[in-house]
């Protein structure tokens, strides 16, 4: 009898240990859940959770929860016209899917998107919204094109997305206010976009001397024709939240661009483009961008200006800023950092695209930048701009075949944006290939980059917490731990 009863209490012993540790597991599947990304397979979650528990183990990875570091202010793309041009080949349908992967929550949740104030290298050809000489008086300012182009694109995704935040920045100002009355800054190593707008020898501008008109009469009219532009877009129900004045301040290619040296930018913000918007009653921000000049000094002289620094929200660096943003990071604690353009690849859209911009993204964000941006978001088979460069793009739209193709890239960007969204913070964190978030309701994601060709196992510690996850070889992952 004893036995029988001593064979039962083990019986019962058993099953309560069994069910107690189902239930662990159970709690340990719904705190943490990983989702990567390889160039094989995309957008996987994996099977076999992460675990958790109080430990001492050495970690790979440590992930200070209690020490915030920068606000995320937005993740995105830039539209631009070849990028609307690319969908037209498609069915209304399989546009809409394009727009859900790239702004609903669902997809990549994009959140703060750039256009271009005037033609982009990506423009279908050279304009401006006034490219009548000398209209000071911006009688003739407009954005008629826009409304059959730019605007179009954009409504589509705010129909997603409709809090999407958007800011602007030109490529050059009108022809007719640049000292070489060009848009263009040189002849170029790609040509031109028409013959007839071959830059006549001699205009070419390569000393990074400022190629705008400093009279100021074009200054006032520059000013205003910015603010036209805020105003213009608010009408038409596209609000900007910023304009940056200049793409690549420090660049001189065939396309569309202009040169500014910083004591002139300052001037410019300071005493015309600033009160310019004060007067107007305009809620855009200014920032200072986009920077490309790899020493800190440039953005120093603009921020250090007088008049120009209590208009200036913000900095946004792109390509050779990536060396001064460090700088500008501990040296300007109260001023806003943005990744402006992802590196544009050379059209090879495979995943050594993403080896590239994954060093970026820990670069920048890593520097304090709360905001950053993938260049094109949709382009055509062929990639190329009007001007001839082939670049990468998020998504490939094969104009014949109707193929649509997602690409490396965009999973990398979704890998952070799905989950990470404005009001945000990164969190201070130690180890290789990590970056670390605090979202909504006190998660954790951690995006955890694997170079290596075979499986990797991580220990991190979280808190108190340490976990351990299996990384996929060569991959890209978002291991979120839940609340």
């Amino acid at each position: 009898m004893k036995t029988t009863k001593n064979k039962m209490n083990t019986k019962i012993q058993f099953t309560l240990t069994a069910i107690l540790v189902l239930a662990i597991n159970i709690i340990y599947a719904q705190k943490v859940n990983v989702i990567y990304t390889t160039p094989n397979e995309r957008w996987v979650e994996a099977k076999k959770v992460a675990k958790t528990e109080k430990s001492g183990d050495v970690a790979d990875i440590t992930v200070y929860t209690d020490e915030k570091l920068q606000v995320i202010d937005g993740v995105g793309g830039a539209f631009n016209e070849l990028g609307w041009t690319a969908i037209q080949a498609l069915p209304k349908e399989k546009q809409n899917e394009i727009f859900k992967a790239l702004f609903s929550e669902d997809g990549c949740n994009f959140s703060m998107c750039r256009i271009p104030l005037g033609a982009s290298d990506y423009a279908l050809s050279y304009y401006s919204s006034n490219d009548v000489p000398k209209d000071f008086a911006m009688r003739d300012f407009n954005i008629d094109r826009d409304k059959f182009i730019l605007i179009p694109y954009i409504k589509e995704a705010l129909k997603v997305r409709p809090d999407l935040m958007v800011w602007a920045s030109p490529w050059s100002p009108p022809a007719w206010m640049k000292v070489n009355e060009h848009y263009g800054m040189s002849s170029g190593e790609f040509g031109n976009a028409v013959d007839g707008n071959r830059m006549d020898e001699g205009a070419q501008i390569f000393n990074n001397a400022t190629a705008f008109k400093m009279q100021e009469r074009y200054l006032k009219a520059y000013a205003l024709y910015f603010s036209k532009f805020v105003q213009a877009y608010n009408k038409e129900g596209v609000p900007l939240f910023a304009i940056q004045p200049q793409n690549e301040v420090a660049f001189q290619p065939n396309w569309p661009s202009c040169t500014w040296r910083p004591e002139d930018m300052a001037y410019f913000i300071g005493e015309f483009l600033g009160p310019q918007f004060e007067k107007d009653n305009l809620d855009a921000e200014i920032w200072l961008g986009t920077v490309n000049a790899g020493n800190p000094q440039y953005v120093r002289t603009i921020l250090e200006h007088k008049t120009a620094q209590k208009y200036i929200t913000g900095v946004g660096f792109q390509w050779g800023g990536a060396k001064s943003i460090p700088t500008i990071n501990k040296e300007f604690k109260n001023i806003k950092l943005m990744q402006t353009e992802n590196k544009c690849g050379e059209h090879e859209n495979d995943w050594t695209s993403v080896e590239r911009s994954w060093k970026d993204m820990m670069h920048y964000i890593g520097n304090g930048a709360g905001s950053y941006m993938y260049w094109n978001m949709i382009l055509d088979e062929t990639g190329k701009s009007a001007w001839g460069w082939p670049q990468n793009s998020m998504v490939v739209i094969d104009s014949k075949s109707k193929e649509v193709t997602y690409t490396d890239e965009f999973y990398l960007f979704k890998h952070l944006s799905h989950f990470v969204q404005p009001g945000d913070h990164l969190l201070k964190s130690e180890g290789e290939n990590v970056l670390a978030f605090e979202l909504e309701n006190g998660r954790i994601m951690m995006m955890v980059y694997n170079p290596e060709e075979t499986r990797k196992t991580i220990n991190v510690k979280v808190g108190e917490n340490t976990m351990s996850a299996d990384l996929q070889p060569t991959s890209i992952s978002s291991v979120i731990i839940n609340k």
